[in-house]
């Protein structure tokens, strides 16, 4: 602590005088100003961008709710979306229990509405199903 306080003295530098003094004074305004400089950029990237993107992400998930999601709130408590109103959301957390939430109140959408991840997988049996007729359909003809 003393060897800082000790040099202190040294980092305030001459007070400002004519010529050479002049100078120095003005060398020492600008390093000052570059110093300040890059705290701000190192804040910038470290703090203000991370913050920003985050903000964006969250208003992004936010719009993009809708009914049958399964969601986690702020407090934790976890449901699944019934109604959606302009500023409300309504979960349904257990079998008739419905308790309603402001929408900032929802944290984290853990499962998208369950038709998508059902017409996903309707769409990849499909394909594995024709897949398959394809593979029949070679062995009949090197049969014959």
């Amino acid at each position: 602590m003393n060897s800082l306080l000790s040099s202190l003295p040294m980092l305030m530098g001459a007070p400002g005088g004519t010529g050479a003094q002049a100078a120095s004074g003005t060398g020492q305004l600008v390093t000052t100003i570059i110093t300040f400089g890059l705290v701000f950029v190192i804040f910038y990237f470290l703090i203000i961008r991370p913050q920003n993107k985050k903000q964006k992400e969250t208003k992004r998930m936010l719009s993009a709710l809708k009914k049958g999601d399964r969601v986690v709130t702020a407090g934790g408590i976890r449901g699944t979306i019934a109604t959606i109103k302009e500023d409300i959301v309504i979960l349904k957390v257990d079998g008739n229990t419905k308790i309603e939430f402001n929408r900032s109140a929802i944290s984290n959408v853990l499962q998208q509405k369950a038709a998508k991840v059902k017409a996903s997988e309707a769409t990849s049996d499909d394909d594995d199903s024709d897949d398959e007729d394809t593979a029949d359909n070679t062995s009949t003809e090197s049969k014959e």
